[in-house]
């Protein structure tokens, strides 16, 4: 890394003000994010005469910014053209549209009239919502991690003429605030050094360019790991060792939940049923749940805690974090029978059903932390506002559950939380448990309607076909799982959704909003749609999804891929505005998208018999084996299709008439049971048909036994006798 660490040097020297002491790698690490040191959104409101060129934009994320009186450009041609013809640097800011710092920055610095008469003349500026442009997003947030050691959001970069990057950071202040430059004569010092010394930019600029590139590309290196059990206990060895014992999940403050560990650590006891292995999993989950992290009155998770404890978070809601966590609590309920996880994950989905879903059925992306410019307001309480709510006779009694004080534990109110278990504390209140539930049931509902009464954060309402597809695959999974047939019917709603907005032609779109669709589908878009399809098959074994997996997957191979190499490119092969172009493999924020196509392959294989679906997720497990072996921890996804490749994956065939009592009966047996490692066909042999018998190979010569509904269990394609019994599954698929 010296190389960076010199470049970054370097740019730090020739655009260094003397009034700041530091440099842009301290612009990396924000301030207190406790709303006292937020600005209010009424004391910054834009004129509202401005209005710049993302007026026309369907972003809730540029429309927040679309009366600024910076002239703000979206992303695109025409503003880097007219950057080249006035020979101005490129002033660009990422963010997205429920980031708290993005809202201070717009706040302090965009709105602002002095601000913008420096950006308007000196550069030209782009702003750009990370989440409809996440390759955009990509290559500059690793400029800037190569020159300040860190990143984040609002992202603030500085580039040429034709999009390279120079210098950057994360958030600016307006003035020298927090021990960091402020933005104002960061803009100066930049414009300055722009007009004197622009040789030495452009030099710096291609060098830093090039480390850019090579960064990008540089997940699969060489090494001596092959994919293969030693791969899975080496990861079980470097992930334990990190495990918080007092809190639950994994190092210290700031925690984000560790969802792909946890599935990883499910898979690891399926296989060696170690009890120290699956309490890593149920103590952070049920940690997690209990904490403020868990809106307790509304459902859903907030992003990340900023404790160990689980206590206090960044309040901002994901629609992925959502989708992923309601996904291990389903696991972990088959896995232990434990009514909490079902309770938990039928929280988050019914919260995203309540406040994420598009009256067609298409699901939002976020929800926003401030609310009247101060995060957190909308979620908090006082102890005497729950009781004047609830009634004197309940209020306190709930108000002890939730663990709200009179003194409060975050800025004077209560950040609800759970400190005593739902069965510990109706025991020392004399209560029985189903009391206590019904008691919290209503009291949950009453403040959800008190506080629709305030003023509610932003809901960023665009819908994203990546994000859409793992709540698809959540709300099919748990519907099946619950046997709830209303996640089901809204995970097929959302597909239909996606079918009507979000596709044009044989291409994904990246997202939509309001009749209006954004730019062309990455990577992730096609592999989480894919699993979602997968997914809603074995919910509904409809075979019409199968179909659209396949079709997504051939789209990936089709556009995504770059010669010989392993995996798939972010952007479709030949974007052209992008610096570089990115093969990710890491896990992050969201699952790596070639970690999610390697499931998808891996269980059409076993769906569809298709060996070309095998060879291609067998290749790229290969080429990443190495980087596996170094840093499992980023690859908790791969690791998951690696478990599923190398564990004997089994096919579950049903055949029987869907409504018949024995066939409900195998269908539920199953569908509660643990079973990552399988895939479930079934047919009514009333309907089958030639092409259902062509996509779905297993479905052949699967007759009924005796005219009763009848279970395949098949290894390898290679079937035992069928049984009729559901009692005889447990000696096939364990209790």
């Amino acid at each position: 890394m010296t190389t960076p660490i010199r470049h970054a040097a370097r740019l730090c020297l020739a655009l260094a003000v003397s009034s700041v002491s530091g440099c842009a790698g301290d612009n990396a690490a924000k301030p207190s994010t406790s709303p006292e040191s937020a600005p209010s959104q009424e004391n910054t409101m834009p004129h509202p005469t401005y209005t710049n060129q993302l007026a026309g934009q369907s972003s809730p994320y540029l429309l927040q910014h679309a009366h600024n009186p910076v002239n703000w450009r979206p992303w695109g041609d025409e503003a880097f053209a007219e950057a080249t013809r006035l020979n101005k640097p490129v002033f660009l800011s990422i963010g997205y549209s429920s980031c708290h710092w993005c809202h201070v920055m717009e706040h302090e610095s965009f709105s602002q009239e002095d601000v913008a008469a420096i950006l308007n003349e000196h550069f030209i500026a782009i702003k750009v919502d990370r989440e409809e442009r996440p390759d955009v997003d990509a290559i500059y947030m690793t400029a800037v991690q190569l020159m300040t050691g860190s990143g984040g959001w609002p992202l603030s970069v500085f580039l040429t003429p034709d999009r390279r990057p120079f210098y950057g950071g994360t958030y600016f202040p307006p003035d020298d605030r927090y021990g960091r430059p402020g933005f104002k004569a960061v803009l100066k010092n930049v414009a300055s050094v722009w007009a004197s010394r622009q040789g030495d930019i452009e030099r710096d600029a291609t060098r830093l360019t090039d480390v850019v590139r090579k960064t990008l590309q540089s997940e699969l290196t060489p090494g001596d790991a092959t994919p293969g059990p030693a791969l899975l206990d080496a990861a079980m060895v470097a992930l334990v060792p990190n495990y918080d014992k007092t809190w639950g999940g994994f190092g210290g403050a700031p925690k984000f939940p560790p969802t792909g560990s946890l599935a990883f650590l499910l898979r690891r006891y399926k296989a060696d049923p170690h009890p120290a292995t699956l309490e890593i999993v149920t103590h952070t989950l049920q940690a997690m749940a209990r904490g403020g992290m868990y809106d307790q009155a509304g459902g859903g998770f907030h992003r990340y805690s900023v404790d160990a404890q689980w206590m206090v978070p960044h309040f901002e809601k994901m629609l992925y974090d959502n989708a992923l966590l309601s996904r291990v609590y389903v696991e972990a309920w088959q896995v232990t029978g434990d009514p909490f996880y079902q309770r938990i994950a039928t929280e988050i989905l019914d919260y995203v059903l309540r406040d994420m879903t598009h009256p067609e059925g298409g699901f939002y992306s976020a929800q926003d932390a401030d609310s009247e410019g101060v995060e957190g307001k909308f979620y908090v309480w006082s102890r005497e506002e729950l009781i004047q709510v609830l009634g004197p006779d309940e209020g306190p009694l709930v108000a002890d559950f939730f663990g709200a004080t009179s003194g409060g534990n975050f800025e004077g109110d209560n950040i609800l939380h759970v400190p005593i278990p739902r069965p510990d504390f109706a025991t020392q209140r004399h209560m029985t448990s189903a009391a206590l539930d019904t008691i919290l049931s209503t009291a949950c509902e009453q403040l959800v309607a008190e506080r629709s009464k305030r003023i509610p954060p932003l809901t960023d309402d665009k819908v994203i076909s990546a994000w859409n597809g793992m709540m698809i695959s959540s709300m099919a999974r748990a519907g099946a799982a619950f046997g709830i047939p209303r996640f089901v019917a809204a995970a097929e709603r959302a597909a239909a959704f996606s079918a009507t907005h979000l596709v044009d032609g044989d291409r994904l779109l990246r997202s939509w909003r309001e009749g209006v669709a954004g730019p062309s589908g990455f990577l992730d878009d096609y592999a989480h749609m894919a699993n979602a399809h997968i997914d809603l098959y074995e919910a509904t074994f409809n075979a019409d999804h199968l179909k659209d997996a396949q079709r997504l997957v051939a789209s990936l191979h089709a556009h995504f891929r770059s010669g010989d190499e392993a995996g798939f490119t972010f952007a479709a092969t030949g974007t052209p505005d992008l610096l570089a172009a990115s093969r990710p493999m890491t896990d992050g924020a969201i699952p790596s998208g070639n970690a999610i196509a390697l499931m998808a392959m891996v269980r059409l294989h076993r769906l569809t018999g298709d060996e070309a679906m095998y060879d291609g997720a067998r290749a790229m497990l290969d080429a990443i084996a190495p980087a596996v072996a170094r840093q499992p921890r980023s690859f908790a996804y791969s690791l998951l299709a690696l478990d599923f490749m190398i564990s004997s994956p089994s096919e579950l065939v049903l055949i029987g008439p869907r409504d018949a009592p024995a066939t409900v009966a195998f269908e539920q047996a199953i569908r509660r049971r643990f079973l990552p490692n399988t895939v479930f066909a079934a047919a009514d042999p009333a309907t089958v048909t030639a092409d259902m018998l062509a996509r779905i190979p297993l479905l052949r010569d699967r007759p009924t036994v005796d005219g009763h509904p009848a279970l395949y269990f098949c290894e390898n394609f290679v079937c035992r006798q069928p049984v009729t019994d559901v009692d005889a599954l447990s000696a096939l698929l364990g209790p």
